[in-house]
């Protein structure tokens, strides 16, 4: 592994370089902002109005990697502020849902591992009370969203329940990490395919856990293969290894990433929305291709050397397309990736769906994966 990344070293400093300078001059008018997409080449921002939106926490987890790498302060305290905005949220509970783990394991755990802030981890627990809270016993998951959907899972929670493996470390209680092993083992059964191709939703029946149907969700149609949902499973799944060490999450995690790897060396490494979508369709994805690189590296970390080649040799051809075919290196544009694509089928008056456009959860997963790159070279 060392002597793949040593030849890469050069462009990976590069590379940093680039992102470093791009998000010095951005961070200077987003500060404690919560943006989602650009309009005009600047990120929105969804505070006050929409601060329970999922994606709002993605931001605070670019300035904790830039706090890390450099050590500036302001980083610091830009990401605090962030976190702290975050906790009216938590008391306004009917906002809540299944994306509690992404809400704040990218701010108040990534604040607790670089600082050690005790508040910090106060909050991480109390989302992984909530996270946990979600959990129907009677059915064996995670319940996704809120509203009539009782029954419904979704592939996403893959990247929530690492909140819960944290949050039995940190507290020494083995309830969450429970829920965290039984909505694992539910979805490696009625997510995954044989192929390795995925199910976005499932729903179940919410009094016996029996499978029901696999609606289409942000795919093409039932069946296909959402690109944005294959990178959830593939880095869910490698994170659940990381966590337990239990085989049968890296071998998933492998099984769908050779499933992507054979469909990206047919578009040159940039996803399109869906594996399955018909032919003629233009909707690409570089948010996808930034978390599938990010689940490769840590399918590589964690497979013998004879393998470790294969994931970070697929982790780089994805990082090197998306730098060529979507990074945006306009100082003009506060974007890092452009081409990212919300869901296949897009409602014209949605609100927040975006079409080959930029995604601050696309932005943090490509600085997410040249960080993790950067830290293997050491």
């Amino acid at each position: 592994m060392q002597s793949i990344l040593k030849q890469e070293k050069t462009y990976l400093e590069e590379l940093w370089k680039r992102i470093e300078e791009k998000l010095g001059i951005t961070s200077e008018r987003l500060q404690d902002s919560l943006p989602y997409t650009t309009v005009a080449g600047r990120y929105n921002d969804c505070d006050p109005k929409d601060r329970s939106w999922w994606t709002n926490t993605f931001w605070a987890g670019i300035l904790w990697h830039l706090y890390e790498e450099t050590k500036q302060e302001k980083y610091r305290t830009w990401a605090r502020s962030i976190e702290e905005k975050m906790d009216i949220v938590v008391f306004q509970y009917d906002d809540l849902h299944h994306d509690v783990g992404f809400m704040w394991l990218l701010c108040s755990v990534m604040d607790h591992e670089a600082t050690g802030d005790t508040q910090a981890r106060r909050r991480a627990l109390l989302a992984a009370s909530v996270l946990s809270s979600r959990y129907n016993l009677a059915g064996g998951y995670i319940r996704a969203w809120n509203g009539n959907n009782n029954g419904w899972a979704i592939i996403d929670c893959m990247m929530n329940i690492p909140l819960l493996f944290w949050a039995s470390e940190q507290s020494r209680d083995d309830r969450f990490k429970h829920v965290a092993l039984a909505h694992a083992d539910k979805t490696m059964e009625h997510f995954v395919r044989p192929d390795g191709s995925v199910n976005h939703i499932v729903s179940f029946d919410e009094r016996t856990g029996q499978f029901l149907e696999a609606p289409r969700g942000q795919g093409f149609a039932n069946g296909s293969a959402w690109s944005r949902g294959q990178a959830w499973a593939v880095y869910g799944f490698a994170q659940s290894y990381n966590w337990t060490g239990n085989l049968k999450y890296l071998d998933t995690a492998k099984r769908v990433a050779h499933f992507v790897l054979a469909q990206l060396a047919q578009t040159g490494y940039v996803p399109p929305c869906d594996y399955r979508q018909p032919s003629d369709s233009l909707l690409v994805d570089s948010s996808a291709g930034a978390i599938t690189a990010c689940g490769l590296i840590e399918i590589a970390k964690s497979v013998p050397e004879t393998e470790k080649a294969f994931y970070l040799g697929g982790a780089l051809r994805i990082l090197k397309a998306l730098d060529l075919n979507c990074a945006v290196w306009d100082l003009r544009d506060e974007a890092l990736l452009s081409q990212g694509t919300s869901q296949f089928h897009l409602d014209p008056k949605g609100r927040w769906e975006v079409s080959n456009g930029s995604l601050i959860y696309g932005d943090f997963y490509f600085v997410e994966a040249v960080c993790k790159l950067r830290a293997l070279i050491g």
